[in-house]
């Protein structure tokens, strides 16, 4: 029997030494020719050792890497076990290998491969018929960055640094992720890694690596940790349209005002319009929550681009908060990542964005069958779903065409409810002490929203034609 025969009683997957890669039904969105062809073209296939496959291939490694973003919680020996559970007696298995065998696998594949995986993956997956993925026929985007923690070892600490406190080094050293992400499906069309310590000027500066996926027809939402010269000037040069939150302090000529309440202006020599808001939400408990909003846009037409539809449409920035969240909490369950060194921490994080993307892209082929808004499709639901397929050896190959799967069907039968409007307040959710959530008298309260109402047009600056600070 050669090493990549099938064998039917599993679903039809590789035996031999390729058996274990596979990551179960997710083998579809990273079939093994994908895999095959990022190490043929980083340079990692293995060697033979006297004309024999090495009992780890590349191939498998790299799943292997995968299925430890899959489960999280899992030691390596027992995300191997989850991958060869569910095979059987497959000729060539041998064994499971040692821990220190399969970190020094890990060492042997390297950063490469998997940075090439994720960036093939990586993009918008919403057709032109996605639920909410389009707006006015803008595909909308959105950009932030959050942070991991990462072991607290001499080789994390002096590339990622820590935060300082009265106290000391409290915590774990910080990797800062940031991320470009489809709002309409929650998808990733890239991400760059660097030191969490620097705040928002350094996130600012490793975002500036990812406006080079921007296309002309995205529009790119951004709080206003973004709120810089250069960053405008960059996007814009990227052709896609911005919306982004400003900071109060930022000074912007009025050169016109417009018949939607907002005003024309210019910042770093390109043309924009601005829209001033108050609003406020009332809430089903009778208290009420106001803010003012200030925001900058390259579309200037007014009649295509209301003021008023641009202040609805901001909130959907927020999506890539869930994005973070949902790697965060339900990927990682809010552990600190495995790799004690800068090039595992790299590695880990493209394994786990990797893992990411194939399971939203899962949950969108479902949704488009039915037309149901991705939002309504539970990513924990798809998590779990994978993690049992994978360690049932289900769904590896697909020999008819079934675009939905187990896993998309898991999703479509448990659908969300459609989004309430909910507001609650920040909280810190992990304080330097345990021993500080006894202190936290008051409990944390999610208000329903009951009206929200929008008053545009709060600007009382004169006219000028100074040119922006």
């Amino acid at each position: 029997m050669s090493e990549e025969s099938v064998i039917a009683g599993v679903g039809s997957v590789p035996v031999g030494v390729f058996a274990a890669g596979h990551l179960g039904e997710l083998t579809r969105a990273v079939p093994v020719e994908l895999v095959d062809a990022v190490l043929a073209e980083t340079g990692r296939v293995q060697r033979r050792v006297r004309r024999r496959v090495r009992r780890l291939p590349s191939r498998v490694v790299v799943y292997w890497l995968l299925g430890l973003g899959l489960f999280g919680s899992l030691s390596y020996r027992r995300v191997w076990g989850a991958l060869v559970g569910g095979l059987g007696v497959v000729a060539g298995l041998g064994v499971c290998p040692s821990s220190s065998g399969l970190a020094q696998a890990r060492r042997r594949v390297g950063v490469p491969p998997l940075r090439r995986l994720f960036q093939t993956l990586a993009g918008p997956v919403a057709g032109r018929d996605t639920v909410g993925a389009w707006w006015r026929g803008l595909r909308t985007v959105a950009i932030d960055g959050s942070t991991v923690n990462v072991p607290d070892s001499p080789a994390n600490r002096a590339v990622y640094g820590k935060r300082m406190a009265r106290a000391g080094e409290p915590g774990y050293p910080l990797v800062r992720v940031v991320a470009l992400v489809e709002t309409g499906t929650r998808a990733v069309f890239g991400a760059v890694f660097g030191t969490g310590v620097g705040g928002e000027s350094g996130e600012t500066s490793y975002a500036v690596g990812l406006l080079g996926l921007l296309r002309p027809g995205m529009l790119l939402l951004a709080d206003r940790g973004y709120d810089t010269n250069m960053f405008m000037t960059k996007v814009t040069a990227a052709g896609a349209g911005l919306l982004l939150r400003v900071k109060s302090s930022r000074k912007l000529p009025v050169l016109d005002r417009l018949g939607d309440g907002s005003y024309a202006s210019v910042v770093a020599g390109v043309r924009v319009r601005v829209v001033e808001a108050v609003v406020t939400l009332s809430c089903a408990d009778g208290s009420t929550r106001t803010g003012v909003w200030r925001l900058v846009t390259t579309l200037t037409d007014e009649r295509r681009y209301p003021a008023g539809a641009l202040i609805e449409l901001y909130h959907e920035r927020w999506e890539v908060e869930s994005t973070f969240l949902a790697i965060k909490h339900t990927l990682l369950a809010g552990r600190v990542l495995r790799s004690t060194t800068p090039d595992g921490v790299d590695q880990e994080l493209y394994a786990l964005l990797t893992v990411y993307q194939a399971l939203r892209q899962t949950m969108t082929w479902a949704t488009d069958t039915t037309g149901a808004d991705p939002d309504r499709a539970s990513f924990t639901i798809a998590v779990q779903t994978a993690r049992d397929l994978t360690i049932r050896a289900v769904g590896v190959i697909t020999i008819a065409v079934d675009l939905v799967g187990a896993i998309g069907r898991a999703v479509l039968a448990d659908l969300l409810p459609a989004r309430r409007a909910r507001i609650s307040p920040r909280v810190v959710k992990r304080p330097i002490s345990r021993y500080a959530y006894k202190n936290l008298k008051t409990p944390k309260i999610i208000h329903r929203i009951t009206d929200i109402a929008i008053a545009i047009g709060t600007s009382t600056s004169p006219l000028t034609t100074a040119p922006a600070a």
